[in-house]
């Protein structure tokens, strides 16, 4: 099946943009559970992704049309930096300060990828493991869990997850992949591949800055080639949306009319 054309949105700043992609997942979040009874959402970091977070618990302490039962929604994430627990750099420690532990997900319902101090000795054993999880989460008979909505940050250069230009894991084909060497500290990462990514039922891709423009547009121009542009390999099933700030619209060709 071919994948949807993406849909493109811009909001004024980043902090619009946090916003608005707030808003909008946790109505999503809570259309998924009047349907399914429950919901799923596969997390990123970054200073747009956290923010998101920070948002979300805001609304969550609102009286908001839409809410969302946080005891039957499971996190999942994108990519971890391979680093001890209590690291700064993890994007599991910076989840659970900004939204997790304030709305009081419980522990359970927290799908995190392993730490460099906890059983695994390597990146590849936590990678094996993670995509373990991934698959008991399963329905009967699938490699993958039911993604309702799955979160992605993107690099100045066009990476998303931990899948860095022309590297071994863009063009690796397990749900789940060890990253060493990246390009960006730190050097060793987990990450969600190319396949687990395209199964989600919607892909949102959360972009602001001026510095990203040139990787926004040639990403959504056609014919980009995924290995060496990896945001122009992601899409989700249902839906793709690239969701941006002006300043990383910049390079957009304008619209006809």
């Amino acid at each position: 099946m071919t994948a949807p054309r993406p849909d493109v949105v811009v909001e004024a700043d980043a902090d619009g943009l946090a916003r608005a992609v707030a808003e909008a997942l946790v109505a999503r979040l809570a259309a998924a559970q009047i349907l399914h009874g429950r919901a799923s959402v596969v997390l990123t970091g970054g200073g747009v992704g956290i923010a998101v977070l920070e948002h979300v618990a805001g609304l969550a302490e609102e009286p908001v049309r839409e809410t969302v039962d946080w005891e039957h929604v499971d996190f999942w994430w994108g990519d971890e930096r391979f680093v001890p627990a209590g690291s700064d750099d993890r994007n599991e420690k910076q989840a659970r300060e900004a939204l997790l532990a304030r709305v009081g997900v419980p522990e359970h319902r927290i799908h995190a990828m392993p730490a460099s101090d906890g059983e695994f000795a390597d990146p590849e054993e936590a990678a094996d493991w993670y995509a373990a999880e991934l698959a008991g989460a399963a329905d009967e008979g699938q490699a993958l869990p039911h993604i309702d909505v799955l979160l992605l940050g993107m690099g100045p250069e066009g990476h998303v997850a931990s899948i860095f230009p022309d590297s071994p894991a863009v063009r690796d084909e397990r749900p789940v992949v060890a990253v060493r060497d990246c390009p960006k500290p730190p050097p060793t990462r987990v990450s969600l591949g190319f396949t687990a990514i395209n199964a989600a039922d919607e892909v949102w891709l959360l972009v602001a800055g001026e510095g990203k423009a040139a990787a926004v547009a040639g990403a959504l121009a056609d014919g980009a080639d995924p290995v060496q542009l990896p945001a122009a390999g992601v899409h989700g099933v249902r839906a793709t949306r690239w969701l941006l700030d002006r300043a990383a619209a910049g390079k957009l060709p304008a619209p006809p009319g």
